[in-house]
């Protein structure tokens, strides 16, 4: 990371418990966890804010909300979000080839003209925000997607611009593609947080 004191002092907490054993068990692991486990409070509001809108039940799939993810990190070309959330929709889908196709053309992609509409007005969100309109929110309507899907995609795709500048900058480096499936599994299977309690 470009922070060294940051990654080298990370505060008790799941996310240094996390930290620590993987280095314990010889694993790797996510390098966001040593920028989350620095401010453990802050962690866990941002943790459960993601894990309600991505995880939780809502209007759009989880399997969609991860390819925005996937998507909007691709346009912004942070290369651990992309890899990460690729991996956990790839779970979701069933699917890492329908995953790479939707990502790097979702025009030409098996994904249905709804969510092709949807995709193009991510785009258009992460790249080019000062331009949406409510025209663009009408085309969307016109498509089938009603006002809290749209919501949703809204959060999604605002959520991972603000984590990819986060990762980014702080230098989160990639760790391998068979470290991003394994720890992709247990995202896609159980959220974001790391301190829920286990009736939850």
């Amino acid at each position: 990371m470009f922070l060294r004191e940051i990654e080298a002092h990370p505060q008790p907490g799941p996310f240094a418990d996390a930290i620590s054993s993987a280095e314990k068990a010889g694993t790797e692991y996510w390098g966001i966890w040593n920028i989350l486990a620095f401010r453990t409070d802050a962690a866990s509001t941002l943790c459960e804010l993601s894990h309600q809108v991505m995880f939780e039940e809502a209007p759009i799939s989880q399997a969609l909300r991860e390819l925005i993810a996937a998507y909007t990190s691709s346009l912004n070309r942070c290369d651990f979000c992309r890899n990460a959330h690729a991996a956990v929709a790839s779970h979701l889908y069933g699917s890492e080839e329908f995953v790479r196709s939707a990502l790097n053309d979702p025009d030409s992609s098996s994904l249905d003209e709804k969510e092709k509409a949807l995709m193009r007005f991510v785009r258009k969100l992460t790249l080019n925000s000062g331009a949406i309109t409510e025209a663009n929110i009408e085309a969307l309507k016109c498509e089938g997607w009603e006002e809290a899907a749209i919501y949703y995609a809204i959060y999604a795709c605002a959520l991972f611009n603000f984590y990819n500048r986060f990762v980014s900058g702080n230098g989160v480096k990639l760790v391998s593609d068979a470290a991003f499936r394994r720890l992709s599994e247990r995202m896609a299977r159980s959220g974001y947080t790391r301190h829920r309690p286990a009736s939850a």
